[in-house]
């Protein structure tokens, strides 16, 4: 199952979960994990308000896990590399529960949560390989540099004091992360030293 979701599915999705009662779920009563559509922008005020309402309710034997999948990324900001945390997939939860009448109205009307992706008023389970591949993403402390341009390729600068130059990649170190880049300056090649970052290629 690969998440791919255009705007128009999401419309169609909110607008048969308000049209519906909560339907009568026949799922298999085995525990899975699924995704949750929400309000973009809400997935972590979501996630806290659903753990509210599990232990309010009394729903721990069905609802056994909230995740918003993030993981760390290097951007860089004001000239300087600096690890961020962002979400996998902006606009989705992960729940780990059994399905059942009680469970999917407990999920359905946490605030800001537009309903379940499946077929129809029906949730689908997301493969277990796929939630290992994600927990995996999860789990990286220190991402790695990816460099993914090769000595003589075409660059353009898009940080920093030479941002808008056009150069050739004449070194990769990539265990700092660093390119060499020539670019013409007063009608001569001449080398800077950049972060991978901070070029892309052309």
């Amino acid at each position: 199952m690969t998440f791919e979701f255009t705007n128009s599915y999401i419309r169609v999705r909110f607008v048969i979960s308000v049209a519906f009662k909560m339907p009568k779920q026949r799922l298999p009563q085995k525990r899975n994990w699924y995704v949750i559509h929400t309000y973009s922008g809400y997935e972590d005020a979501v996630a806290k308000n659903l753990k509210q309402r599990i232990e309010s309710l009394s729903m721990e034997d069905k609802i056994f896990n909230v995740i918003v999948p993030k993981e760390k990324k290097i951007k860089i900001k004001d000239g300087k590399r600096k690890i961020v945390e962002e979400k996998i997939y902006p606009g989705y939860i992960l729940v780990e529960m059994i399905v059942t009448d009680d469970s999917w109205y407990v999920v359905r009307n946490t605030p800001n949560v537009t309903g379940f992706v499946g077929a129809g008023t029906t949730p689908i389970p997301v493969e277990s390989q796929e939630i290992e591949i994600l927990k995996e993403r999860m789990g990286v402390e220190v991402p790695q540099y990816k460099i993914d341009v090769a000595i003589g390729d075409s660059v353009k600068i898009i940080d920093g004091p030479f941002k808008d130059f056009d150069g050739k990649v004449s070194e990769i170190d990539t265990d700092r992360g660093e390119v060499k880049v020539l670019i013409n300056m007063f009608g001569r090649d001449t080398p800077v030293e950049l972060d991978s970052l901070q070029i892309k290629k052309i």
